[in-house]
């Protein structure tokens, strides 16, 4: 998409850079924004020779004044590459100064702003194909993408894929070519939203099955070629094909999925990190995802490796949980790890963890939760979402809290999630199926507009699948059969897109196999 100059003379642009760069700054809008950032990734960044600004309707509104596209960086401190990005590339005085000469950079923590790194991981894997971390999105100023990828060296004189070829290439692209490259990012949004999961159909077991097998297979390559170290959705995958063999009897499931609980606790949860090309979530979750297959584990096969290695981890995640320290704290996340400990400890008899889980739960409720008004994404001080709040947060805590009342049968929790539930019809539900990721649209840059819907799972279980979820597990601690038809229309919604998907259908595919099996009158 992008022509490269052989004949360029790179000694004389960078002088021009870095004073075009050093005119801009004086002018004081254009500075290095991120000492006062609320998370210790972004803050981190504030000594980097880049200018970056916070994701904000600002940082548009500067790349529409200078008539120049957005650099957006996503990353977080659980990414090595991310961690290998700065390190190597953005304390580089000559990629600042092309940076800040031609672009407007916006950096985005992942965790702090999971809506917005869904958004474009969904326009990378568009344009590229690719997954993973870091993003590196080249965005027109009202926020729609036109080129992109993942990690970029430095510098590839040979190939053209290092930033010091991208970035003046990109530039003189958007310069020369501007209502090409307009067009190209409006298709590319399109199909973004289009390439979602999003489409209607109605569950089936003969459509389902093949689906189940198919993350079956992907799986076991993931466990073979060691990818599936690091992944919250691999976890997630292993843990749906024991619930296979539970309910089917499937002994090939069963048998992949040890393998997979095999690898993860051999690895113990990511400790040594994943091989280049697997994904990385933060260790947290993939232990909270690993937890959750341990203790179905350990209830299929009774197999004593299982359980000592869940009641470890069960008793390591509660006292995570318990005393977060310094560390910032999301909603979704937090709720996650405690909804596995909670429900896992009571399973392999670790009281004292889940105890623990349930008083960590209730803090949690105490400063990020309001009746009526849901849940909060992260603590006072941190950046908000822009859409007024994330479906995953409200169906995360309120996981949490229907585990806590089937676990401990206090109804204050079942009240909470209850009121959740009754909140993603008021703020969340789409009239056409399933439910939106934010209560509204983003109102940073027009191209934000339009309200996205998650069913697969990455770093988190897809967002609409685990709703799915949650709405079971309110029927069956109610008796409500309104939440069950609830469920089974969000699965609709998407039931004709998921073909194809993997494991990343996981948490779908486990919702479905419920709905089906209550299908069926017993005799």
């Amino acid at each position: 998409m992008f022509s490269r100059n052989p004949m360029r003379t790179r000694p004389l642009l960078s002088i021009l850079l870095v004073a075009s760069s050093a005119c801009i700054t004086e002018r004081g809008p254009f500075a290095n924004r991120m000492a006062h950032s609320a998370t210790s990734y972004l803050a981190r960044a504030a000594r980097q020779p880049v200018s970056w600004q916070p994701w904000g309707r600002e940082a548009f509104a500067l790349a529409a004044k200078l008539d120049r596209p957005v650099l957006l960086y996503v990353g977080s401190d659980a990414c090595r590459w991310c961690a290998e990005t700065d390190r190597a590339i953005y304390t580089d005085p000559e990629i600042g100064a092309l940076i800040n000469a031609l672009f407007v950079p916006v950096r985005v923590d992942r965790d702090e702003r999971p809506d917005v790194a869904q958004r474009y991981q969904a326009s990378v894997a568009t344009m590229a194909g690719l997954r993973g971390w870091p993003l590196t999105v080249f965005l027109t100023p009202d926020g729609a993408a036109f080129f992109g990828g993942t990690y970029f060296p430095a510098d590839d004189p040979i190939t053209g894929r290092g930033l010091k070829q991208i970035l003046p290439d990109v530039a003189k692209s958007y310069r020369d070519r501007r209502a090409f490259i307009v067009q190209h990012a409006a298709l590319v949004r399109q199909l973004a939203l289009a390439g979602a999961g999003v489409g209607r159909g109605v569950l089936q077991a003969d459509r389902i099955q093949p689906e189940v097998v198919a993350a079956r297979a992907a799986l076991d390559e993931a466990v073979r070629t060691r990818v599936a170290v690091g992944s919250v959705m691999h976890a997630e995958a292993a843990s749906l094909l024991i619930s296979e063999f539970a309910r089917r009897g499937d002994s090939a499931s069963l048998v992949v999925a040890r393998r997979a609980l095999d690898l993860l606790i051999d690895s113990e949860a990511v400790a040594s990190g994943p091989p280049p090309g697997a994904p990385e979530d933060p260790p947290r979750l993939v232990r909270a995802a690993l937890l959750r297959g341990l203790a179905k584990g350990w209830v299929v096969t009774g197999e004593a490796r299982y359980r000592d290695a869940g009641r470890a981890l069960a008793r390591s995640l509660a006292k995570d949980v318990a005393d977060p320290g310094d560390r910032a704290v999301f909603a979704d996340q937090e709720a996650y790890i405690i909804e596995a400990v909670i429900l896992s400890a009571a399973t392999l008899g670790e009281a004292a963890a889940e105890r623990r889980a349930r008083g960590a739960l209730d803090g949690l409720l105490q400063r990020m939760y309001a009746r009526g008004w849901g849940v909060r994404h992260a603590v006072a001080g941190s950046a908000q979402v822009g859409g007024g709040g994330l479906l995953q947060d409200q169906v995360q805590v309120a996981g949490a809290c229907v585990a806590a009342y089937q676990v401990g049968g206090d109804a204050r929790y079942l009240a909470v999630a209850r009121d959740l539930a009754s909140l993603l019809e008021t703020s969340y539900a789409d009239p056409l199926g399933g439910y939106y990721d934010a209560a509204a649209a983003d109102p940073t840059a027009p191209a934000l507009a339009d309200r996205t819907k998650q069913v697969f799972d990455d770093i988190l279980p897809g967002a609409n699948a685990w709703t799915a979820r949650v709405l079971l597990r309110l029927a069956e601690a109610t008796g409500d059969a309104a939440y069950r038809r609830r469920a089974e229309a969000a699965l609709e919604a998407f039931a004709g897109g998921v073909d194809g998907a993997g494991v990343r259908a996981s948490t779908f595919l486990g919702a479905a196999r419920e709905i089906l099996a209550s299908r069926v009158t017993p005799p």
